[in-house]
């Protein structure tokens, strides 16, 4: 069925126990500061709308409640790099280091420890985001090919189904960007995007393996996340309620944040540690394969970018330095 062993993707997760309080708190903070600026919102709206009718006061509680949740998700927005390069690289640097057998620091040392793996390995926050937005682009074109192949196998109604098949594929490849950015971590590269380009590489030779395994973790997770989107859709549309007048998709939207951090918190980085055990069992002893870099380049815009991007460092590097 899977490659992986959940109980040691457990033990991952409960070794690296400061980087799940880190992420519980960054993403249930967001919820949270969606909930308040949209309430604010709400309220304000409210208020305004004791100079109207009801249906003025309808409309600026509607108003101010999309303003709230606007403002946050542009904040959101502008932070994505730090919370990609202090969260969740950095609790990926810790789990690699695990699974090779290294000793860590406790509590709080272990942030700082993984902190200076990632600066170590990425450089600053930016170049790693520009990093993650490239290595994505070339799994879309992987994903592509996939795409192509199961369009022409004699499978019955797969062409009638190819919306749900591919809308599928794009999350079950949610992943997988994470898993390319923990092989330079692994393999002790300092160069960011020489190792991502091997690392894409060696995805492509073992994309059904890598693809069958986030397939049942994209149903693990999203069938945990629906779970508790349905326990807290109660509790939300109770939480509406108390707000000043009556914000009807309010529930349903707070059930969902909730859904979400909880998701993002818990159940991604658990996706990431049984990823990872798959990533070293396919790819230990393996070296890139040329036509697959070939095939790559072939295909994706994103791949010869980054080509681009390893020849320029190379190329500028001075004679005799390490690369």
């Amino acid at each position: 069925m899977w490659d992986f062993s959940i109980s040691q993707a457990i033990g991952l997760m409960m070794r690296t126990l400061p980087f799940v309080a880190l992420r519980a708190g960054v993403y249930f903070g967001i919820t949270l500061a969606y909930m308040l600026a949209t309430g604010t919102g709400i309220g304000i709206g409210w208020g305004v709308g004791a100079f109207g009718d009801d249906d003025f006061r309808a409309q600026s509680m509607a108003w101010g409640g999309m303003i709230g949740f606007g403002i946050t998700g542009a904040v959101m927005y502008w932070v994505r790099e730090y919370i990609l390069y202090i969260v969740k690289a950095g609790h990926i640097a810790v789990m690699v280091e695990l699974m090779g057998g290294k000793s860590l620091p406790e509590g709080r040392g272990q942030i700082a420890h993984a902190t200076t793996v990632v600066k170590e390995r990425f450089g600053q926050a930016s170049l790693l985001f520009a990093l993650d937005q490239l290595v994505k682009g070339v799994i879309r074109a992987v994903t592509g090919i996939v795409r192509g192949i199961l369009g022409i196998l004699p499978i019955p109604y797969v062409k009638q189904l190819m919306g749900v098949v591919q809308a599928f594929l794009r999350v079950a490849v949610g992943f997988v960007d994470e898993i390319i950015l923990a092989h330079a971590i692994r393999t002790g590269s300092t160069d960011a995007w020489g190792s991502a380009r091997e690392a894409l590489v060696l995805y492509g030779q073992n994309w059904k393996v890598m693809l069958k395994n986030a397939a049942w973790l994209t149903l693990f997770t999203y069938g945990l996340a629906a779970v508790v989107f349905l326990v807290m859709l109660a509790p939300a549309a109770a939480l509406v309620y108390a707000m000043p007048g009556a914000w009807s998709a309010g529930g349903f939207v707070f059930a969902l944040l909730f859904a979400w951090s909880v998701k993002a918190a818990f159940l991604e980085p658990f996706a990431v540690a049984c990823l990872l055990q798959v990533w070293v069992k396919a790819t230990d002893g393996q070296t890139p394969d040329p036509e697959w870099d070939a095939r790559l380049e072939q295909i994706s815009s994103h791949f010869r970018k980054l080509k681009e991007r390893v020849s320029t460092r190379f190329a500028r590097a001075p004679k005799g330095a390490p690369q």
